[in-house]
């Protein structure tokens, strides 16, 4: 009867533990945060049904052509990535994959007005530009020109990528992934200063941030670290998971080989107590 008792005291203190105090100091340590939204709620939705013929003379005519490569359709980058960073700090990207891995909406947004798609207005202003400038139109209807130039994006994208491929056209421009030999396209030193710190290493963010908190600070840095010069990424729901399945391969290869260990160690443990209790039982029946 006495063990009975020990066992409902730990059993009460544990309970009281595990259901009162510890979801509250979680509460503290880790604030609730709104699920990613790749609907962009927050973005204005396109309403224009865009030509793809009309977005390629509107791509080359609103000069993106200046600072972005499309290699897919044989326009190289017209600067080096050394100079690309001297001169806006870090590489543009290249956008042949850009209508796969984009949310559409997106970016229409981030062509007519790039800090607020990407959530720096609190970095950039009107005198500090971003270095992507806004697009004002060609003197047609500005919305039906962006249209058109999103729906040439996508039809020169690519059909399906490669998580590492994607992660490459995402990330690699800011960020390392030195566990898999991948070093970031802009010069680090020149994409410090224009960050304000140097992006992290990516390789072992999955083990330290977990995937819970990457789809969120994937859609959007703002939600989980307020006032972080990370602008918001853009990208579809199913491209972000293709981003965290590689960095889930890259730092944490060993997950489900762990993962499956922890359920032998439970049955070993289960089976053992049962074998620990029924010696018990024999030894003091003995005593007794």
């Amino acid at each position: 009867m006495r063990e009975l008792k020990i066992l409902g005291v730990v059993i009460f203190f544990t309970a009281l533990i595990y259901i009162g105090v510890e979801p509250f100091a979680h509460s503290q340590m880790h604030p609730h945060v709104a699920p990613a939204d790749f609907e962009f709620k927050d973005l204005p939705k396109q309403t224009k049904t865009g030509d793809a013929i009309k977005g390629a003379e509107n791509f080359m005519n609103a000069g993106c052509i200046g600072c972005h490569g499309l290699k897919s359709q044989g326009m190289p980058s017209p600067m080096d990535d050394a100079t690309a960073s001297a001169s806006f700090g870090v590489v543009p990207p290249d956008l042949s994959s850009a209508g796969l891995i984009y949310d559409s909406d997106f970016l229409a947004a981030l062509i007519k007005n790039p800090t607020v798609a990407l959530k720096v207005e609190h970095k950039f202003s009107e005198t500090k530009l971003h270095p992507m400038t806004q697009f004002y139109g060609l003197g047609g209807d500005i919305d039906q020109e962006i249209a058109d130039i999103v729906a040439y994006l996508k039809s020169v994208a690519p059909k399906s990528l490669k998580n590492d491929e994607v992660f490459a056209d995402a990330c690699q421009r800011c960020h390392d992934m030195k566990y898999a030999n991948k070093s970031r396209n802009s010069d680090t030193a020149l994409l410090t200063k224009y960050m304000g710190s140097t992006p992290p290493d990516l390789s072992m963010m999955i083990r330290s941030k977990g995937d819970t908190f990457l789809k969120t600070f994937i859609n959007n840095p703002q939600k989980q670290l307020k006032g972080t010069a990370m602008p918001r990424v853009g990208l579809t729901k199913d491209a972000q998971e293709q981003v965290i399945a590689y960095m889930q391969n890259t730092g944490d290869r060993k997950k489900s080989e762990r993962e499956s260990l922890g359920v032998k160690v439970i049955g070993f443990m289960f089976i053992f107590t049962i074998l620990a209790y029924l010696w018990k039982v024999k030894i003091w029946r003995e005593v007794h």
